[in-house]
């Protein structure tokens, strides 16, 4: 092989190395925004499990075990771990925010995850991430009923999520 057919190998693996790295990209970016994005199929799909006292208990529970670590006991996004994470949990307590998911929205969200939130698709069972949803959806009712602001969601919910324990 000669000095100049050694140069052009050279050349030719850096360009293929630079193709793949930016193929490796691309495919994550779009796995990401496929993930977390505006999904029509999740938006539209509808909360099976009816916001009952034991629904919301029995989400209440797996918040504790799987869920409150980050995104917080308040449901704040101040759980004891979230300064370690590369994103900032979601902020439950924010109504204005929550309001404008679909409880199909969260769903998909607690379905599929995103970094560095895990997908639960495979640790919860769906009548689990439903009972999550009615569960995160107690945090804005809360919140809401303390700032005196009206909250189409907050009647049953805030009463519901009033009798429950809390976690420790």
């Amino acid at each position: 092989m000669t000095a100049g057919q050694s140069k052009s190998n050279a050349r030719l693996l850096w360009a293929l190395a630079a193709v793949i790295v930016l193929l490796a990209l691309g495919a994550t970016a779009m796995n990401t925004m496929r993930n977390w994005g505006e999904n029509a199929a999740a938006r539209k799909l509808k909360n099976p499990v009816p916001a009952t006292p034991e629904a919301i208990a029995a989400g209440k529970a797996d918040y504790g075990e799987h869920c409150r670590n980050c995104h917080g006991e308040k449901g704040d996004g101040k759980g004891e771990k979230a300064p370690e994470l590369s994103v900032a949990p979601g902020d439950f307590t924010d109504a204005r925010k929550l309001n404008e998911r679909t409880d199909g929205e969260l769903y998909w969200q607690i379905t599929r995850g995103r970094l560095p939130m895990p997908a639960f698709d495979d640790k919860l069972s769906d009548q689990q991430r439903w009972q999550l949803v009615d569960y995160i959806r107690t945090f804005a009712a809360k919140s809401t009923s303390a700032s005196g602001s009206p909250n189409p969601r907050e009647g049953a919910l805030t009463s519901l999520s009033k009798e429950l324990p809390t976690l420790r």
